[in-house]
């Protein structure tokens, strides 16, 4: 039977996820249109966490799927 809590928790995570990436893509651009490096960085710090959060959610929306 799967875990519903964990595959929730997952789709949680992906979407955060998928938000925390979208966030950074438009402070990359919006860094590089200005010229600032600063915006530009912490808009790829974003991504980079907005990825691993989402990968983490696929994963526990598989392990729950699994249990």
């Amino acid at each position: 039977m799967p875990d519903r809590d964990l595959m929730n928790e997952g789709l949680d995570d992906q979407l955060e996820g998928k938000g925390k990436d979208l966030k950074g893509r438009l402070k990359d651009a919006a860094g590089g249109l200005l010229g600032d490096e600063r915006m530009q960085g912490e808009g790829k710090l974003d991504r980079v966490e907005g990825k691993l959060q989402d990968t983490l959610g696929r994963g526990e929306e598989k392990l729950g799927r699994n249990l």
